[in-house]
């Protein structure tokens, strides 16, 4: 297809095959999803990512129930800042992925993602799925000009904006003004992703990095 990098996931369930088959597919992956929040093998998730040569371990989701309060938005935080700082003896950094709740949930106007972007240490980065972020009724492009430098990835997914996975399509062939997503963060990584799709996934992995590079945005 012509990609040279990938985001994979479950490092701990997968990491020894990732080992062989990244090099031998003349891969990199300078980030990957693995849920670290909360577990007791935090250390390992961030050794096995240096192993790896991942750059940035994402926590793909935290409970909606911890994004309900501002308190509970501000301990997302400071356990965040702690992983940052443990990941960081292994030379690896980590960051945080929206699903809608982070945005439809807010607290006194503010979203709770933009609550968390506020109390986060400096050294945890933002991956903002554009496509979520818009289920969850905030504009995408807005959203990432508030959040500024803070997003290092962006998960670019395309469709009719539901809550319904299988309604996604290759990112360019549906509703998301992409061109101005990336444009509003034109720094950050971006990486191609369907949560299902009713056609065949290959396929539209393919016809995304198409149309990304028919617009030069890849």
């Amino acid at each position: 297809m012509g990609f040279t990098r990938v985001e994979p996931f479950a490092l701990t369930t997968h990491g020894a095959a990732l080992a062989g088959a990244l090099p031998a597919a003349g891969l990199e992956a300078p980030t990957a999803h693995q849920s670290f929040v909360g577990r007791d093998d935090a250390d390992a998730v961030f050794a096995t990512a240096a192993e790896l040569g991942v750059r940035t371990v994402i926590d793909p989701m935290v409970p909606r129930e911890r994004w309900t309060t501002p308190d509970g938005v501000r301990s997302v935080a400071d356990d965040l800042g702690a992983a940052a700082e443990l990941a960081a003896a292994h030379g690896v950094a980590v960051g945080y992925h929206n699903h809608a709740q982070e945005l439809e949930i807010q607290h006194d106007g503010t979203t709770a993602l933009e609550l968390l972007a506020a109390e986060l240490d400096e050294r945890v980065a933002l991956e903002v799925d554009v496509y979520w972020a818009a289920v969850g009724g905030q504009d995408p492009v807005a959203l990432l000009g508030r959040l500024g430098g803070r997003v290092l990835a962006l998960h670019l997914k395309d469709g009719p904006v539901t809550a319904e996975t299988r309604d996604q399509v290759a990112v360019g062939r549906g509703t998301l003004p992409v061109e101005d997503i990336v444009n509003a963060a034109p720094r950050a990584l971006r990486v191609v992703e369907l949560d299902d799709t009713r056609g065949d996934r290959f396929t539209a992995v393919a016809d995304s990095l198409d149309w990304l590079r028919s617009a030069g945005l890849a």
